[in-house]
């Protein structure tokens, strides 16, 4: 029911996105009177606002046609290398480029599309030959599929690495720092060809107890049958996953949005003003964040339960009880992919400590192949996108892949 609501609210706000554009549009032509006088501008200015908020989004493009490489404009062009029921690996072709260090970005499952990190794959096409994890949508995913877990999440990133090749370096953005760390695990246990030189973990959820966020508190302070009662819902036959069980892309974001919801409102604000003065491009740049942030897509319900579980409330890889198809994933067995620990001094989503205790638990180690850092006055997205990731922290991770290609 849950699902069939929110649905019929989209679509009633949809009819209502579309008739205040169509208001803008009249008090902004040239030929109404209407539009010279000064409470034109405010009503059509505070119309372009709610339009903008109340409208529908499905999933964003990247739109990275080019990179600057020595000063010369190359062409990007986007190609699916490996093509799987629960999402796909992109690779960022750059025309005429050869070489350069293999990147596997691995895009967080947490309720927005890979396209959020459109910012940290611009800012890494001139260094290295780029491929991202580009999850699916569970809502669009038939049940004839079957599940996904967690471990099923381990099992895809063991594969996309596989597929880009022997030597290669893997950043996980945020969630996956916990996945794609056991997957690190099991690979150095096995020997396996395709072991990353190198495992980046930015703003990650390894041990959230060391300084606990709201969103941590959370997922402790309720049993686990509480999320598997209230936060689960069945896809409606509207879509092609109709009767997957999910944890809604909408719930994530209304809680995204409660967090900081004066903030978003100031945001908001912002918006109204600057189209009230005629300054378009920042209207037009607080329009572009919230496209992409409020893009939301839908978790398997399993997935969702597991990571709650295992991540939030047992804590078992730093227990040292995690396991992936019941085999222990063992930390200590790391000793060939050199860590790198990113985290944000002002990060209200992974508080400090939490990312750093994936150095702390690879006891196995060479002290020289582990690496911190925390970005000053970084919040938990300024990781990874904006000015601070640009040109504070991405060199950081450019320094620390370099020294470990050969």
């Amino acid at each position: 029911m849950l699902y069939n609501a929110y649905e019929m609210q989209r679509s009633m706000l949809a009819g209502a996105s579309a008739m205040a554009n169509i208001g803008v549009g009249l008090l902004q032509n040239p030929a109404n009177p209407f539009a010279y006088f000064g409470g034109g501008t405010i009503i059509a200015s505070a119309l372009d606002v709610f339009a903008h908020a109340a409208a529908p989004r499905g999933k964003p493009a990247f739109g990275l046609g080019f990179t600057t490489i020595g000063g010369r404009q190359i062409a990007v062009s986007e190609e699916i290398v490996l093509q799987k029921p629960f999402g796909q690996l992109k690779h960022f072709k750059r025309e005429g480029v050869r070489g350069g260090p293999r990147l596997l970005i691995v895009a967080p499952m947490s309720g927005h599309f890979a396209t959020l990190l459109r910012g940290t794959v611009e800012r890494m096409l001139p260094f290295a030959d780029v491929y991202i994890t580009d999850w699916r949508d569970a809502r669009n995913v038939p049940l004839s599929e079957g599940r996904f877990d967690l471990d099923d999440y381990i099992d895809y990133v063991i594969e996309f690495l596989e597929t880009v090749g022997p030597g290669a370096h893997m950043l996980a953005v945020c969630q996956p720092s916990v996945p794609c760390y056991a997957a690190v695990a099991l690979m150095n246990a096995d020997d396996h060809p395709a072991t990353p030189r190198t495992l980046t973990m930015m703003g990650g959820p390894v041990d959230t107890r060391e300084a606990p966020t709201a969103v941590n508190t959370l997922a402790t302070q309720r049993p686990h049958s509480w999320f598997e009662q209230n936060a689960i819902v069945t896809v409606p036959m509207m879509y092609p996953g109709a009767g997957r069980k999910v944890y809604p892309g909408f719930l994530q974001l209304a809680g995204f949005m409660s967090m900081n919801l004066g903030n978003h409102m100031i945001s908001h604000w912002e918006m109204f003003k600057h189209l009230v003065t005629g300054d378009g491009d920042s209207a037009e740049a607080t329009k572009d964040f919230y496209d992409e942030y409020r893009a939301v897509c839908d978790m398997t319900a399993e997935f969702y339960l597991q990571t709650v579980e295992v991540v939030f409330q047992t804590h078992a890889l730093p227990e040292g009880k995690m396991t992936h198809r019941g085999r222990r994933v063992d930390p200590a067995a790391i000793t060939k992919t050199a860590l790198l620990a990113i985290e944000g001094e002002r990060d209200d989503i992974s508080g400090i400590g939490q990312t750093k205790a994936g150095l702390t638990i690879a006891t196995n180690l060479p002290a020289k192949m582990k690496k911190y850092h925390l970005a000053k006055g970084a919040g938990h997205y300024g990781i990874f996108n904006g000015s601070r990731w640009r040109t504070k922290i991405a060199p950081v991770l450019e320094e620390w892949i370099t020294a470990h290609e050969r």
